[in-house]
């Protein structure tokens, strides 16, 4: 069927389209039982009836889970068991096809099975017993036999199409062949034949189609090509062999024609006139298949052999002589014979090395196979789309366009019925079942030209009428009047010679006029026999003239009658047209049914995906958060416990922080109260105010002081002067104290000293590369008019250029404070001050003639460093 890509522009106009053609049949499954052999004794197979067989299970083979056996029955469109003949077998399967292909339509016939279950012997046979494959190209030639084109009047054009070719270009081309490249006649007698194809069919066995065209010519096209390891080779391709250095098959690709066929490019096409040199065409490409002996096969296919036979069939002319010279006009149909090679378990088959290879191939192919039926199979009935994987390998993407409705497809399932080979029948009976439920659409027929028929035979009878008019007439009887004339040309006599070497030669001019005379008076003879035979021409045309006027009379009665068989016609044309208008209209509102259904369709579906997605995100969201719920209870509880550690901790320091604060008040009142004790002495001179710092007592000695809430006794013995607490940027690091030149000293107690520094005015980096820290002294007016100090601290960090950076990690801070505090003038005549106010004018006496320096510690977020104050007490001016 020649189709036309939508959207592409055609390179030629197409012929007329058929109508479409919505009936489908099923893929036609025949089933063929082989024999068993001598040394079988077991059989799992029984044939029941014409269309249906039943599988045992062989003894020790268990199939259901009780353990028991079981039998299983498949049916098939007919069985063939071991008694029916190669003949009975051909008339029901191919015999069909080839009338098909005759009539301008395509066909499929593959064998499938287990290796060794006859898919070879099936297909090809054996002398005697031809096969499928030569009782068609047999059948093919008995009917078109005698309206055969003349050698290379078609010609294939390597695009998977026909050119026609006028004679004179034919008759070039065959004697250009016949010097160059030698076609191989056609033997005379079956004996000169190889032995092995000699006597396929007997000739009691011989079919002829029926009802072939008679007005057209055909000429018959032979190619051969093997699929091995996914590869496709030409086994009729001419190779010169190479004993030393043999060169490789060039393999062959896939290709697609403008109607969307697909064709094996640059594969050889043989055009063969006869039935015995197509079967010998076929016999050399065989020799060249890849066949290896296992331990199941002596001679195992390890290719899928495809023979594709190409019938081209064009109309002849008017006259009906010559083959009409319009490529739009000629029809190729195509027969495709597959020959698969039998899947096999490489365990049973012992292969190893490259036979192992190609057995895996194959059982990939025909898996592929088995993937495309199913898909088929599945969208034709629960009316999905899934895509066919057709391209996943050769058998399948070659002959996808028959699957798609290009022609009738039939297979015959062989099998072998011993019990050895039982579970890989069992896989081939349910492929077979599967493959029933597939239908391909039906193909139609095909219009070969408008012509009227019957030109051929019309061209011939006006011959026969022509010479029996002359017979009746006295004229030629056996032959017609050119031949006549030739005769007479022939006969006459030839001319003596002219030449005078004598004046007195009075014999040679005599002859010569002699014989000019007798030549006038065949002349004359030619003459009468042309006035003759013209005379009986006009008599012969006047009589036609006469008959064409009775005919014309006869023929304008039937016109008259015609008219008004064409006013009826014309009635019933118009009434099927406003038919065929309201059925379109019918079908157009159906389609668009169909699209509107379809489109709710997709949304629903598309809905429903987005629904189940959302779902199933909204279920995914809700175990995260529960799962991140769940991990954020563990980090709080965990960060708590921590939390309430560090504090504990943290509640501990300071409370120890302020026992120790508390216990060096309580040293310093002992002290001031040691002091004023003193003082009081009669006689004695008030010794000069100094300050010590006791030394700290130890973890045990304070304890009691924590536990105990009086007061501790007064020391009898001198305090020792408190040594003072140096800062905690005193360590072990190499500092950079960098003090500008504008700072001042203060003269206090507390003083910014930092052991084992540089000191700078600037900043260099020289001093920066010898230090691990850094100190800035910053000097600024407080609020209350005081100058504070501000200590700001970094870290030197080398950098990647091999420079240094500061990057400043804390901040201390050093303030002044002038406290005063008010008391009593003591005069110089009283020793000792006013009653009452003794004990608190001692005191504060006391406490004007004293500095007091305190340290006061302050957590800060800013790191290990401290901010201090630097308290000077002293007197009021």
């Amino acid at each position: 069927m020649i189709r036309q890509a939508k959207g592409k522009t055609p390179r030629r106009p197409p012929p007329k389209k058929p109508p479409n053609n919505n009936q489908k049949d099923p893929v036609g499954v025949y089933c063929r039982v082989r024999p068993l052999g001598a040394e079988d004794e077991e059989c799992c197979i029984e044939v029941i009836s014409s269309s249906t067989i039943q599988l045992h299970a062989p003894e020790g083979f268990k199939t259901n889970r009780n353990g028991e056996y079981k039998e299983t029955q498949y049916s098939f469109k007919r069985v063939f068991g071991v008694s029916i003949s190669q003949r009975e077998l051909f008339e029901h399967v191919a015999k069909p096809l080839v009338d098909d292909l005759i009539h301008g339509k395509n066909g499929l016939l593959f064998t499938y099975g287990v290796t060794g279950s006859g898919k070879t012997f099936t297909m090809t046979g054996s002398p005697g017993q031809g096969g499928l494959l030569p009782r068609s190209l047999d059948m093919i030639f008995n009917s078109i036999g005698p309206y055969q084109a003349k050698r290379y009047v078609f010609k294939t054009d390597d695009k998977n199409g026909m050119e026609v070719q006028n004679e004179v270009d034919a008759l070039l081309e065959r004697q250009r062949r016949e010097n160059n490249l030698p076609v191989p006649k056609t033997p005379s007698a079956r004996q000169k034949l190889d032995p092995e194809i000699a006597d396929m069919i007997k000739p009691e066995e011989a079919y002829k189609a029926d009802g072939v065209d008679e007005d057209s010519s055909y000429s018959v096209f032979v190619s051969y090509i093997e699929i091995y390891n996914n590869y496709i080779y030409d086994l009729l391709e001419e190779t010169q062999e190479d004993v030393i250095k043999p060169k490789p098959p060039q393999s062959r690709i896939l290709r697609e024609d403008q109607n969307h066929n697909m064709y094996v490019a640059g594969c050889m096409e043989v055009e063969v006139k006869s039935a015995e040199e197509a079967f010998q065409v076929f016999w050399k490409g065989q020799k060249k298949r890849k066949v290896a002996n296992t331990c199941l096969n002596r001679e195992s296919s390890r290719s899928h052999s495809v023979l594709i036979i190409k019938l081209a069939q064009a109309p002849l002319d008017a006259d009906g002589d010559n083959v009409l010279q319009d490529k739009n006009q000629v029809t190729v149909s195509q027969l495709c014979l597959v020959d698969l090679a039998g899947s096999e378990r490489t365990g049973r088959t012992g292969a190893e090395g490259t036979r192992i290879r190609e057995a895996g191939n194959i059982n990939q192919s025909l898996l592929n196979l088995r993937t495309c039926i199913e898909i088929l199979r599945e969208n034709q009935l629960c009316g999905s789309n899934r895509m066919v994987p057709y391209r996943d390998s050769k058998v399948t993407h070659l002959f996808k366009n028959y699957f798609d409705g290009e022609g009738k497809v039939k297979m015959v399932v062989c099998v072998n019925p011993k019990a050895d080979d039982y579970e890989e029948t069992l896989l081939v009976m349910r492929f077979a079942e599967m493959t029933q439920e597939v239908e391909v659409a039906r193909p139609v027929d095909r219009p070969i030209c408008g012509f009227t028929p019957g030109r051929r035979n019309r061209n011939q009878a006006f011959k026969e009428e022509l010479s029996r008019k002359l017979e009746e007439r006295g004229g030629p009887l056996d032959r017609d009047v050119p031949s006549v004339i030739s005769h007479l040309v022939h006969s006459l006599p030839p001319l003596p010679s002219c030449e005078l070497t004598d004046p007195h030669d009075d014999v040679t001019l005599p002859r010569l006029i002699e014989a000019l005379q007798h030549r006038y008076r065949i002349k004359q003879m030619m003459i009468d026999e042309y006035s003759q035979a013209a005379n009986a021409m006009k008599a012969m045309l006047q009589d036609l003239d006469g008959n064409l006027i009775s005919k014309d009379n006869l023929i304008h009665e039937q016109t008259g009658k015609l008219d008004e068989k064409d006013k009826i016609i014309q009635t019933n044309k118009a009434e099927l047209e406003r038919l065929e208008k309201r059925t379109k209209m019918q079908e157009h509102k159906i389609d668009i049914l169909q699209k509107t259904t379809k489109i709710y369709e997709d949304d629903k579906r598309s809905l429903q995906q987005e629904l189940e997605t959302r779902e199933q995100r909204l279920h995914r969201e809700l175990s995260d958060k529960k799962r991140i719920e769940q991990r954020m209870h563990g980090v709080v509880s965990d960060t708590k416990l921590k939390w309430e550690k560090e504090c504990d901790r943290r509640v501990n320091a300071m409370q120890l922080e302020m026992q120790n604060k508390l216990w060096v008040k309580d040293e310093k009142l002992k002290q001031l109260k040691a002091i004023v004790t003193e003082s009081r002495t009669p006689g004695r001179p008030d010794p000069p105010p100094r300050q010590t710092q006791p030394k700290r007592p130890s973890r045990e000695e304070r304890l009691p002081a924590k536990r105990s809430a009086s007061p501790s006794p007064v020391p009898t013995s001198t305090p020792v002067r408190p040594l003072h607490r140096r800062s905690r940027s005193a360590g072990g690091e190499k500092w950079v104290d960098h003090k500008p030149s504008s700072s001042m000293d203060l003269g206090t107690v507390l003083q910014p000293v930092i052991p084992n520094s540089i000191q700078v005015s600037a900043p260099s980096e020289k001093a920066l590369s010898k230090c691990d820290r850094y100190v800035l002294t910053h000097q600024e007016v407080a609020s209350d008019g005081e100058i504070q100090t501000k200590l700001i601290k970094g870290e030197v960090i080398k950098t990647r250029g091999g420079g240094q950076a500061v990057q400043f990690t804390d901040i201390e801070t050093l303030k002044q404070e002038i406290t005063t505090v008010p008391g009593r003038k003591r005069k110089s005549s009283e020793g000792k001050p006013p009653n009452g106010d003794r004990a608190d004018g001692a005191w504060t006496d006391v406490e004007t003639r004293c500095s007091v320096a305190m340290e006061m510690r302050a957590g800060s977020n800013m790191g290990p460093g401290y901010e201090h104050h630097g308290i000077t007490k002293r007197r009021k001016p």
